[in-house]
């Protein structure tokens, strides 16, 4: 063994939340942190997302509702959950038990829902911080998705930050014409941090049975084939916010993570890759600490941003 290895330094400051490293999981595919116990060191990781939660309970989408495609996955699991009740009373006393922050990933499908929803969560002493989905419709406003438009997104951001005194991140939806200026709202609203980004919508097509594979016909798509939409979207908006950035898209082993981090992330997601191998975000921590060992860099902070352009 090579005497002369460093031990770098892992942790990272996400909005006041300090991290043990920058390896956070995706909300929405790792449930609520318990189905996964079996199969991660949940101490290992930098934090855990909930899967989103709402004020009530959520039966989501028919079935079939997830499907693999070449170069990812779709899933229109339509957000379903145990709602925030069964939350507090079932999920919150396994979580309580693991010295790792949580993070609950939340949306409405009004403002006045995702204040409540902010409010409650803010009284919940176990968790580290909030994530706010806006890729929701508001049906007050005709189906707008909070996401797609700045107004929107900033009225609700607006309601959120003042329900709370957490760290509120944003998880940005692509499925805009300029994603900086979604990250502008947010930042202006009184966002923490950035997360980017949500899913592509798409869809896939049973060409015998003419038609759509998904019952919902589409959903959110995911995994490697994105990854490059979403580097460029965090290299975005990375130099025009002052916010902390959570990268997320296709990381699927420890280069993607630091890509994504010269890109000017401080943490990233890992959400498909959890699929294939359940223990992925375990992996891609340790494999970062040891290409940074194996490179020499003594603190994985300054690789944030570092992209030489």
């Amino acid at each position: 063994m090579d005497s002369t290895a460093i031990t770098p330094d892992m942790t990272v400051n996400l909005a006041g939340i300090p991290l043990r490293n920058p390896v956070m999981t995706a909300s929405g595919t790792f449930g609520y942190g318990e189905e996964f116990a079996e199969y991660v060191d949940l101490e290992s990781i930098g934090a855990m997302v909930t899967k989103g939660l709402s004020l009530k309970a959520r039966a989501g989408n028919p079935t079939p509702r997830i499907v693999e495609t070449p170069g990812g996955m779709l899933n229109a699991i339509g957000l379903q959950n145990v709602g925030i009740d069964a939350f507090i009373a079932k999920k919150i006393p396994f979580l309580r038990t693991v010295d790792t922050p949580v993070i609950a990933n939340f949306f409405g499908a009004t403002i006045d829902e995702y204040a409540e929803m902010a409010r409650r969560l803010d009284q919940i002493p176990e968790l580290a911080g909030l994530e706010v989905n806006i890729s929701c419709p508001n049906v007050k406003q005709g189906g707008i998705v909070f996401g797609t438009d700045p107004a929107c997104a900033f009225d609700v951001i607006s309601a959120c930050r003042k329900a709370t005194g957490k760290p509120l991140i944003v998880k940005l939806s692509p499925n805009v014409t300029d994603v900086v200026v979604m990250a502008k709202a947010c930042q202006d609203a009184g966002a923490d941090a950035l997360s980017l980004i949500n899913t592509l919508t798409g869809m896939a097509i049973d060409l015998n049975r003419r038609r759509p594979i998904l019952a919902n016909i589409t959903g959110g798509f995911s995994g490697p084939a994105i990854k490059p939409i979403a580097l460029r979207m965090v290299w975005q908006v990375a130099r025009a916010v002052k916010l902390p950035i959570i990268g997320i898209g296709g990381i699927m082993n420890a280069t993607d993570a630091l890509e994504f981090m010269l890109a000017g992330a401080t943490a990233v997601q890992v959400g498909t890759a959890s699929f294939i191998n359940p223990g992925a975000a375990q992996q891609i921590a340790a494999d970062m600490e040891a290409w940074l060992s194996a490179h020499a860099v003594a603190d994985i902070k300054s690789l944030i941003g570092a992209l030489e352009t």
